[in-house]
């Protein structure tokens, strides 16, 4: 079995009529980071619920670990592992408690002082839940979702709350999970974290998918950016011809689908005029452009005529 996570033609109506997920198909093979991305009301959460066989899609099929992950449930459930935006466990329990209580509901479980270690929740066993911080909180639902060693793991915006560096270390930790060959399905509203640690993502929009591939991929479309500023007196006008563009308060930005040459082209004028290209900063288009790009475009679409 190449793939662990198998999505076809699903679909997922609410009571009312709304239909949240529209016959959305996509496959995740072992040992990959997918990224699933969104607006809010996307259908993220819809489907990864459908996924995680909390609820059974409306139509279609979905299938991880080669099961049906809601009829299967109890072939499935012991080997994933599922991170929640918010774990809701018992606030007065300490960490040491919380992470005793949920080994007892989890077949295999690791020792906990593994999970306290890879979380960096070592020294917080006698803290109770209530006094972590929301970051060390979120450390402690991933230690949880870690516990039963899972070859799936599904993790809920996993770094609302981390600073930087919890942030990095929690990316560290994911990788390193890839690496050993457990299948990570990841949502999140941090682009960067994405466009880090995604092998391939896909980009929703009304519950369906509008844009997959690897980050690289979804970006190449996009224009990259050369961005500085020009000594005063030397107006934009001066640039070579196919590099000119408008300035604002004296720094220009140039969009290029051919960021090498355009890149030369400009070193080399400002070589041979003698000029200084202050703060010059040139960089390919970033996934949180491409998103925005791909949101805007979308909105714009689907907006009623006035």
């Amino acid at each position: 079995m190449t793939h662990a996570i198998q999505a076809e033609g699903l679909r997922r109506t609410y009571s009312g009529g709304f239909e949240a997920v529209r016959g959305l198909s996509f496959t995740v093979p072992r040992g990959e980071i997918f990224a699933l991305l969104g607006t809010n009301g996307a259908g993220k959460t819809s489907t990864v619920e459908l996924l995680e066989g909390l609820a059974a899609p409306s139509a279609g099929t979905a299938r991880v670990l080669g099961h049906d992950p809601y009829r299967e449930r109890a072939a499935v459930r012991p080997r994933i592992g599922v991170m929640l935006q918010e774990g809701g466990f018992p606030s007065d329990l300490t960490v040491a408690e919380t992470i005793r209580m949920w080994a007892g509901c989890t077949s295999g479980a690791r020792p906990s002082v593994d999970v306290l270690d890879a979380t960096g929740l070592t020294g917080h066993e006698k803290i109770r839940v209530k006094q972590l911080s929301g970051g060390e909180r979120r450390r402690l639902d991933l230690a949880l979702a870690l516990l039963g060693r899972p070859e799936v793991l599904f993790l809920d915006e996993p770094t609302t709350g981390l600073d930087a560096e919890g942030r990095r270390d929690t990316w560290a930790l994911v990788r390193s999970l890839r690496d050993e060959g457990t299948t990570v399905l990841l949502t999140t509203h941090y682009l960067e974290e994405a466009e880090i640690l995604a092998d391939r993502l896909a980009i929703m929009h009304g519950g369906r998918i509008v844009l997959s591939g690897t980050p690289a991929e979804v970006t190449a479309a996009r224009p990259a950016r050369i961005l500085f500023t020009l000594p005063p007196g030397i107006p934009a006008a001066r640039l070579p011809l196919h590099l000119r563009a408008a300035e604002d308060g004296g720094r220009v930005e140039i969009r290029t689908t051919a960021l090498q040459d355009d890149l030369a082209a400009l070193l080399g004028w400002a070589r041979d005029h003698d000029v200084r290209l202050g703060g010059l900063d040139a960089r390919s288009a970033s996934l949180e452009e491409a998103f925005l790009d791909i949101a805007g475009r979308i909105t714009t679409e689907t907006e009623p005529a006035r």
